[in-house]
């Protein structure tokens, strides 16, 4: 049987990325680029918990929008501040974590 590293329980029973999701400070906010373009920045999670490309991923994918994942933030095509943060509540972030 598989412990976790960070709290030593089984696998199955930890509860480490609960916690950290609900100890996250997120900022979505959007953002001007070239050509009068705009992009919806997602900043502030960390990226040692949580499988950030899979969750760039799945945002593009839901959303429909081109984006990438760098310097650890994910930004993506277009303005979708309240789509995103839709998405992030039904994959388990706390509601009051997530600032926009």
């Amino acid at each position: 049987m598989e412990t976790c590293p960070v709290c030593g329980l089984p696998k199955d029973m930890c509860v480490c990325g609960s916690i950290s999701q609900t100890s996250q400070k997120i900022k979505i906010f959007t953002k001007r680029v070239s050509f009068k373009k705009t992009v919806t920045i997602i900043s502030g999670l960390n990226s040692k918990l949580h499988d950030i490309k899979d969750l760039t991923k799945k945002l593009k994918t839901e959303i429909a929008c081109g984006g990438t994942y760098k310097d650890d933030y994910i930004e993506l095509q277009g303005n979708h501040i309240e789509k995103v943060k839709e998405i992030l509540l039904r994959n388990g972030f706390d509601e009051n974590s997530i600032s926009s």
